[in-house]
Parts: C-alpha cells; sequence; structure tokens
C-alpha cells in the first residue's frame, strides 16, 4: 500500500513539471554513448555530437574550389559549444538554429588542422557552416582533361581516410563518430557527380545531383567523385563506373562482383549496404581501392585484363563488413578494419577461386609483412597490432602490420580453434557490432566470451596485439606453385637457362614472386636474358611492372630501355604503394638524383596523400 502511495505521488509531481514547463523549453537529448578520448580529432562528443549532415554545395572547377553549407543535427549534452574538425577551410559564417552564432578557429596543427569552436545554446539541434575549400585542401584532387583516360573533360575526386575529410568539409572527424548524410551537389552539366551513398546511373541535363546515405558511417568514408563517367550494371546491386574509354574494360575485369557479393555473404551474413558498385577513377589515385560505401574507388592498375588483381575487389567489398560495418573508434586501432579484411578477402577469394589462388595471395602479403619488419627494425613498437599514435599521423599506422600482420593473427586462431568456430565467431561479431564502432580492448574481451572461453581454448592473444614482432605459433602458409617458381629461378641462376613451358601458365603471382625473390647476387647479363625472354620491361600488369623495375632499380639493370619506362610509370600512376615502393628502391641504391629528376615532372599527377609520402622518402 505505501508503495502504491509512494509511485502516485512520483507520477503526481512528474506531471506538474511538465505541465509547468513553458512552450519555448526543451527537453535535452544526450547522447546515449561515451566516446573514447581520441588524439586525431578536436571533436569532444561527449559534450556535442553531430548526427546528421545536410551538405549543400557547388564543384568549380575553373577556381578548383568546393563551396557551399554543411547543416547537421546535433545532439547537445548541455554544452555551450560545439567543436568540428577544420583544415585549410576558409568558414564564411555559422548558425545555430537558424540564427547567426559566434565561431573560432583555433590554432593550426600540420596534421590535425584547426578546431572550430561553435557557440551553441543547451537547446541547438541544428548548426549550419557556410564554408569553401582553398588551394591548399588536401582531400581533393583536381585532374585536368589530359590527366583522364578520355582526355576530354576534367575530373575531380575525393579521399577522406584517414583524417582528410576535415580539409574539405568541417566536420567531426573521428571514426567512432558516424553519421548520416543527404547531399546537393551542383556541377558542370557535361559531368556528372557520384557518392557513397545512393547514386544516379546517368547525367541529367542540370548538373544537380542529390544523394541520400541512410546508414551511419564515419566521415572518412564520405566522398564524391565529378567526371565525365557512365554506369554498366553487372547485378540488380552491383555494377561499374568509369569513362567511356575505359567502361567495357573495367566491366569484364569486374564481372564477378556479385558472384563475390554472394561468396560474402555465404561466410559472414547479409550485406547491409544495398548497392556495391565500383568506380575506376584515373591513375593518380592514391590508394589500390578505398571501401566507400556503396561506391567502392578503385585504381586502374588493377585492369590487367584477365581478372588476375581483383582480390582488391574482394578486398574492398570485405570492409563493407569489417571497417564500415564495425570500425576502428580510433586509429590507434586501424588493425581491426585491415587485417580483418585481409583474412575476409582472402576467403572471398578462396571461395571463388580455390585454396592454392588464395595461399599465393596470403603468401605475398606475408613477404610484404618481412618487408615491413625489416623496414621497421628502428621502431619495434610500431609493428605491434595495438598503436599509439598519438602526436603522429595516422597514416603511420596504415602500412602491412595492420594487414598483413592482422592477417596473420586470425590465420593462425583459425588454425588453433577451427574453421567453423572461427567464422560462427566473426559472423556474431558483425552483427553484434554493425553500425557502431569497437577498439582492440573491447575485442579482446568478446573474443575470449564469445569463441576461446567457451571452447576452452588457450591462445596468445595479448602477444600478437602488444608486442612487437610476430609470435613464434605464426601460422606456415604454403603454396606449390611458388615453391615451383623459387625452384625454377634457382635452376636458372645455376644454369643460365629457363624452361618456357614451365611458366606458361603462370599467374601473375607466381611472376611477382619469381621476380621479388631474385637474390642480390643476380647479374645484370642474367636479368637482360630474363628480360628479352619475358619482356618484363614492357608488362601490361602493373604489378609485375613495379617489382620488375624495382629490381631494376636496386641491381642497376638498364637493358631494353627500362630506365624510360620507370620514368613513365611514375610519371602516369600515382597509386602510393607502386610509387614509394620504386622511389624507395632508389633511395637504398643511393640514385637519389635521378629519383628527384623524375619527381620534378611526377609529383603534379599525384594526390596529396602520395607526395607526401614521397616528400619523406626523398628528404623533401
Amino acid at each position: 500500500m505505501k508503495n502504491n502511495i509512494l509511485l502516485n505521488i512520483i507520477i503526481i509531481v512528474l506531471l506538474a513539471s511538465c505541465n509547468n514547463m513553458n512552450d519555448n523549453e526543451t527537453i535535452i537529448h544526450r547522447p546515449t554513448k561515451t566516446y573514447l578520448e581520441e588524439s586525431h580529432s578536436y571533436a569532444q562528443p561527449n559534450d556535442a555530437v553531430t548526427t546528421h549532415l545536410d551538405l549543400d554545395i557547388n564543384v568549380d572547377f575553373e577556381t578548383q574550389v568546393i563551396s557551399g553549407t554543411a547543416t547537421y543535427n546535433i545532439v547537445n549534452n548541455g554544452s555551450e559549444q560545439i567543436i568540428l574538425d577544420s583544415k585549410f577551410l576558409e568558414i564564411e559564417s555559422v548558425t545555430a538554429n537558424g540564427v547567426a552564432t559566434t565561431f573560432k578557429l583555433g590554432e593550426m596543427d600540420a596534421t590535425l588542422g584547426q578546431p572550430l569552436t561553435i557557440a551553441i545554446k543547451k537547446d541547438t539541434k541544428q548548426i549550419a557552416i557556410t564554408y569553401s575549400t582553398t588551394a591548399k585542401t588536401e582531400a581533393l584532387q583536381w585532374l585536368t582533361a589530359q590527366q583522364t583516360a578520355d582526355k576530354t573533360n576534367p575530373f575531380l575526386f575525393t579521399q577522406g581516410q584517414a583524417i582528410l575529410t576535415r580539409t574539405w568539409i568541417p566536420i567531426q572527424d573521428s571514426p567512432q563518430i558516424r553519421i548520416t548524410y543527404d547531399a546537393t551537389v551542383k556541377v558542370p552539366e557535361q559531368l556528372m557527380a557520384v557518392m557513397s551513398a545512393e547514386n544516379p546511373k546517368a547525367k541529367n541535363e542540370n548538373g544537380i545531383y542529390n544523394f541520400k546515405m541512410e546508414q551511419p558511417i564515419p566521415a572518412y568514408l564520405i566522398a564524391l567523385a565529378v567526371g565525365d563517367i557512365k554506369y554498366k550494371s553487372i547485378s540488380d546491386r552491383t555494377g561499374v563506373y568509369a569513362e567511356k574509354s575505359m567502361l567495357d574494360k573495367v566491366h569484364e575485369e569486374f564481372s564477378d562482383m556479385e558472384k563475390m557479393v554472394v561468396a560474402a555473404e555465404n561466410l559472414y551474413g547479409a550485406y547491409d549496404w544495398d548497392q556495391f558498385d565500383v568506380i575506376v577513377l584515373p591513375p593518380s589515385f592514391p590508394f589500390g581501392g578505398m571501401e566507400n560505401p556503396r561506391l567502392t574507388f578503385a585504381t586502374p592498375t588493377v585492369i590487367a585484363g584477365d581478372k588476375s588483381l581483383t582480390s582488391l575487389v574482394a578486398h574492398e567489398l570485405a570492409h563493407s563488413w569489417s571497417g564500415n560495418l564495425v570500425t576502428n573508434a580510433t586509429w590507434n586501432d586501424f588493425w581491426l578494419n585491415e587485417g580483418f579484411t585481409v583474412y575476409f578477402e582472402i576467403r572471398i577469394m578462396e571461395a571463388l577461386y580455390g585454396k592454392d589462388r588464395a595461399n599465393m595471395l596470403a603468401l605475398i602479403g606475408r613477404q610484404d609483412l618481412e618487408d615491413e619488419l625489416e623496414a621497421l627494425s628502428d621502431l619495434p613498437n610500431d609493428t605491434k597490432l595495438k598503436l599509439d599514435l598519438k602526436g603522429r599521423n595516422p597514416d603511420d599506422g596504415m602500412n602491412s602490420i595492420a594487414y598483413d600482420k592482422g592477417y596473420l593473427f586470425l590465420r593462425t586462431l583459425e588454425e588453433k580453434v577451427g574453421r567453423d568456430h572461427i567464422d560462427a565467431f566473426l559472423k556474431s561479431y558483425f552483427k553484434k557490432n554493425a553500425f557502431s564502432t569497437t577498439n582492440t580492448e573491447d575485442f579482446i574481451v568478446y573474443l575470449n566470451e564469445n569463441l576461446l572461453d567457451k571452447n576452452n581454448i588457450t591462445f596468445n592473444t595479448e602477444e600478437w596485439i602488444y608486442q612487437p614482432g610476430i609470435p613464434d605459433n605464426a601460422a606456415v602458409i604454403e603454396s606449390d606453385a611458388f615453391s615451383n617458381a623459387e625452384n625454377t629461378l634457382e635452376l636458372f641462376l645455376k644454369t643460365n637457362k629457363i624452361d618456357t613451358a614451365v611458366t606458361q601458365n603462370w599467374t601473375p603471382q607466381e611472376w611477382v614472386h619469381f621476380v621479388r625473390n631474385f637474390p642480390p647476387g643476380i647479374t645484370l647479363e642474367q636479368m637482360k636474358q630474363l628480360d628479352d625472354t619475358f619482356d618484363f620491361t614492357n608488362s601490361s600488369n602493373s604489378y609485375i611492372s613495379m617489382v620488375w623495375f624495382e629490381q631494376s632499380i636496386l641491381n642497376g639493370y638498364d637493358g631494353n630501355n627500362v630506365d624510360s619506362k620507370i620514368s613513365e610509370f611514375l610519371n602516369t600512376v600515382g597509386r602510393r604503394w607502386y610509387v614509394t615502393t620504386l622511389f624507395n628502391a632508389f633511395a637504398k641504391a643511393d640514385r637519389i638524383d635521378e629519383a628527384l629528376e623524375i619527381y620534378k615532372t611526377a609529383r603534379g599527377n599525384y594526390h596529396s596523400v602520395t607526395a607526401n609520402t614521397v616528400d619523406g622518402i626523398l628528404g623533401l
């Protein structure tokens, strides 16, 4: 009875409080999650956080400026300010709930840019920033018509990972802050705009395009491309965009995309992004691919004519689960994106093309990992999976450690617990954490509770994650095809003879392994003999070209006009992995002057993330 009386009193008090509330008073909605301290963003999301972006911009190719307004819905936790990230942007005005408000740009940091602090009230639900980009904006690459495939119209693309979205949109640029977005983009009428959102399939007459991304994503996955492009479907939910001269080749190369989606779904659950399309960009795009939701950005260097390099598509598709669906909360946890994605990629490739192909890819990654470990021998802490990148650019952690050590951790775990167990675990992990972020520590708890402890399995998880190098229990990956390539090379080095019948049906991966394993003692005559036999210098496969050019630089080989081919390659290809491999080779071979001469003309073709890395290699 007492409890009922007390309950009635509480209800009456609450109703009275509500009735006494003024019409203009608003209940403050508080963030429902607690965000981690983060060293690569000025945002303080536990105080006030953005939840939705409405972007209205104009893309001006003549001035090479994007201008417009970014309007955000926000959740305020009682703060009188909200902080966004901004770098190299001109902020013209800011409103809060439609009324002009004060704002301040803080001190410039070379990596992080500036905090944009905006005055708000406790009832502020929306802010709007009118702004424009500048010539220093790092995320954008404006290309002339001559830098495209068709050479008739200019092109623009963005690249936001890791913390470059703040250079073209004022935004809370942290991977743990997920937002939905709408966008209206005005472009020249002869061009088409596409984004990481619902996309048009054809040009319209007025050059105004509207976009919607209904699933919440982190800032680095907001992406835009503008060019003279066309679309060609592969299935109801997959297709490709490319310039007209490339479209049919791209469509043929990526014709297995729907099969890849099906294989991925069979492994780890439904594809939750509705559409999976790929746009092939001009060659200056700095990465192999970028997993922007619904629209992967890809380099033309994967168009080999034989589908031999399409593991890249499988990789970006895998990001639809690891990275896009479940995102690293901070850049110190980047391995949770990439290690899981490499593992998933190789499982997709095995499902479609067999275990031999998958093991070749895994072994190439293992060799990349050994090269990375050697390069980081003076920085052992950088060989840990969990990093401490405070005070550094998060790009410093985007290397083979995250990708290939992360993969090797999961491959070793698979061998310990069995494939059925790890598949069930990963499927539940993606479902449990869908459209959210996680960090290394939370993953370890989830791993222990949902895989190791329940199956009474002991595994050296913390050694793998928190210690440098590779633990002794690492899985051993074998490939008969690669063993054959090694034996063929060894026989050639001894006899100067090679049986071309043995190599007739080699895959590009076998050729890459063959060339990468040239010993330091290989002679120039032997390299010339191999070049004359297999025409490596004129290979149409960019991956083979890259490893051959690397060996040519390191060994001082200059036959068959290879030096001019290397210069041509570096002046036309902007993929950072390929470019930095060759410039690193020049540095190792003490041929910096030659590298600088090439770089004079090549640098202007590179995106900022590539140019900045090469600047460091060459000491600029």
